[in-house]
């Protein structure tokens, strides 16, 4: 079985470390002459590798969108209670993303170890993260009503928010499964079909969820609960689909993703929450800083919070593309890493960093010169507010920065995930978004009077601090001999 002590260094992370100690030296296995033509090589394999992740991101985006359309024609009420709705559903489904994203680099590096049972083991621990955490959290949902009561809402719209989250709590597990089923086929080169089961989920679930909501193809007229019903339908639908593809498919079936899938493995489940934990922490204090951002925006007006949410939408549609380079990030330095090569660990890294870099520079020139049109996909065609609409245009220009950070910090995130790295970057969270970002958006936004620029202005300070620290956390690991303990699980 190998060693059994997880604070010993295994093979793959004492050749790494041996490696980058030589100068110049450079692993036996897959060398290839270092130039323009092996990093070209890199980004090809990371842009191949990072599409899917992103289309599929942004088709779930397009589905939350469908969904909230139809909830759109059953009045602002329902609007304003599936927002309410979808604050305990959000903060309940990030803390436990970090758990079942920690697959991927966890099946990443025994992927470029070569190591097939580990890669199955990873995605175990995974799936049993989900259920054993997914459980327990769903049934919590069913008194959501009850929470948002406590946090001051009124009765009505916390009775029709717990409508939906009737419907929709027990979509976490699924979506957790799923979500971990997607970041092994990653994880393993092959992400294409996640985005396959998303695409043919789209429709799916807007059909379903129309029958539902509004009692049409011989269904019940169920309004909310119907359409949080149709979102958990519809998870669980792809959470089959994905258990199938990787069960019966090739090249997924040789890994037996369901072999012994009822055996424990405490101490793999050990690493999993170790590497996932700090990341769940992490996405919630950058999330908890743009809700807090919005609370502020929310102080200054209607006008200046309508603006703010669109500018931020704009800006998440944008950020999905980073958002799956940092992904592909992972997977590349996991792999790397997994087989014990110093040189491609740097170069994954860095070539991801400079392909996000460079997306996200051409979509801000984009955004800035279409900065008028964009508010009214939003707001409407037909005369909306013309202040709103130059507010929001003016926070897309000042956002420039504010969405080339945004994408460095997510790619530079993912690399280091790749090397199992997550609880400096916990601590960078804190500081970056909280101690810098939150303390600049009230002080640029209300004692300097600023106003909506000034927490626009705080945010994107607090986002360039965590994507330079990161950054040069990963350059340091990478450039001074030293990374973290890589892959310390028995064979």
């Amino acid at each position: 079985m190998g060693n059994t002590n997880s604070s010993l260094p295994s093979p793959a992370f004492v050749t790494i470390v041996r490696a980058m100690t030589m100068p110049g030296a450079i692993p036996a296995a897959g060398a290839a002459p270092v130039g323009n033509t092996i990093w070209r090589a890199e980004m090809a394999e990371t842009v191949k590798l990072a599409l899917p992740i992103a289309l599929t991101q942004l088709g779930q985006i397009a589905m939350m969108t469908s969904d909230l359309a139809l909830i759109g024609r059953l009045g602002d009420r329902a609007v304003a209670a599936a927002a309410l709705a979808h604050t305990v559903i959000f903060t309940v489904f990030v803390l436990g993303m970090g758990l079942i994203a920690a697959v991927t680099p966890l099946a990443a590096q025994y992927f470029g170890a070569r190591q097939p049972r580990m890669v199955r083991r990873a995605l175990r621990v995974g799936l049993w993260a989900s259920v054993i955490l997914g459980v327990p959290l769903s049934v919590a949902q069913l008194w959501g009503g009850e929470l948002l009561l406590l946090l001051g809402q009124t009765p009505d719209g916390s009775e029709l928010a717990q409508r939906y989250l009737d419907g929709m709590a027990w979509c976490t597990v699924p979506a957790w499964m799923f979500m971990a089923l997607r970041n092994f086929m990653s994880a393993v080169d092959r992400p294409e079909p996640g985005l396959w089961i998303t695409l043919a989920a789209i429709p799916a679930n807007t059909l379903l969820a129309y029958a539902l909501i509004y009692g049409d193809f011989g269904l019940p007229r169920l309004e909310l609960l119907g359409a949080g019903l149709a979102t958990t339908i519809v998870n669980m639908g792809m959470c089959v689909a994905a258990i199938w593809i990787c069960y019966a498919r090739r090249p997924f079936r040789k890994y037996r993703v369901l072999g012994r899938w009822w055996r424990g493995d405490w101490q793999l489940t050990k690493q999993l929450i170790t590497v996932g934990a700090p990341m769940s922490g992490s996405f919630l204090l950058e999330y908890g800083v743009f809700a807090a951002a919005a609370q502020l925006m929310g102080w200054i007006g209607t006008q200046a919070l309508t603006a703010h949410q669109v500018a931020l939408q704009i800006a998440a549609v944008m950020f999905m593309v980073p958002f799956g380079i940092g992904m592909a990030a992972t997977v590349r330095v996991g792999h790397a890493a997994g087989r014990g090569d110093a040189a491609a660990t740097r170069r994954a890294g860095f070539a991801a960093l400079a392909l996000g870099i460079a997306f996200m520079a051409a979509m801000t020139l984009i955004v800035i010169a279409t900065r008028h049109l964009l508010p009214r996909l939003f707001l409407g065609w037909d005369a909306p507010d013309p202040q709103t609409v130059a507010l929001t245009a003016s926070l897309l220009v000042l956002g420039a920065t504010f969405f080339i950070m945004d994408g460095a910090q997510t790619i530079a995130a993912g690399a280091l995930r790749g090397l199992n790295d997550t609880r400096l970057p916990l601590l960078f969270a804190a500081i970056s978004f909280w101690l810098i970002g939150f303390t600049g958006c009230w002080m640029f936004g209300f004692t300097l009077g600023l106003g909506a620029y000034g927490i626009w202005i705080g945010l994107s300070i607090g986002i360039a601090a965590y994507a330079v620290l990161l950054t040069g956390r990963f350059h340091l690991l990478t450039a001074r001999h030293y990374l973290p303990e890589m892959i310390a699980t028995p064979r």
